[in-house]
């Protein structure tokens, strides 16, 4: 299983605004099937809180900042994103929470499924039963 991690996509500067982009099977590992977005989460509030069965994801901070954490049955992650030229790559079978999202802080997530209630996992303990094969 591949294991979660920064990517750092190009970045081309210019007095104009700088520009960078995503490609799939370049820069992200899949196809992209699905994009959405996060906005508007009041202070203290999180996001996520659920595994993918199957599903993975790309993770961006295309404003603002917020932290990812990631679990995987074992051990817990943290990673702030804070700049639009970089993503956190999360494999499948993650437990996957946002939180200290920033004002006005606005996180782009592509995946490589469309959705699916039936990809969740949306309780932990069910979460590591299933990665430890239980």
């Amino acid at each position: 299983m591949e294991a979660p991690r920064i990517i750092q996509l190009p970045k081309f500067l210019d007095d104009r605004g700088n520009l960078s982009f995503i490609e799939e099977n370049n820069h992200i590992p899949f196809k992209i099937e699905r994009t959405y977005w996060i906005y508007d989460v009041p202070g203290g509030e999180r996001r996520g809180g659920h595994a993918y069965l199957n599903l993975q994801e790309f993770i961006v901070a295309i404003s603002g900042s917020f932290d990812v954490v990631l679990h995987d049955g074992v051990k817990e992650m943290r990673y702030s994103l804070n700049r639009s030229y970089y993503g956190l790559y999360v494999p499948k079978m993650m437990w996957r929470e946002i939180e200290n999202f920033s004002t006005n802080s606005l996180a782009l997530i592509l995946t490589n499924g469309k959705y699916d209630v039936n990809e969740y996992i949306r309780v932990f303990d069910q979460f590591v039963s299933c990665k430890h094969g239980r």
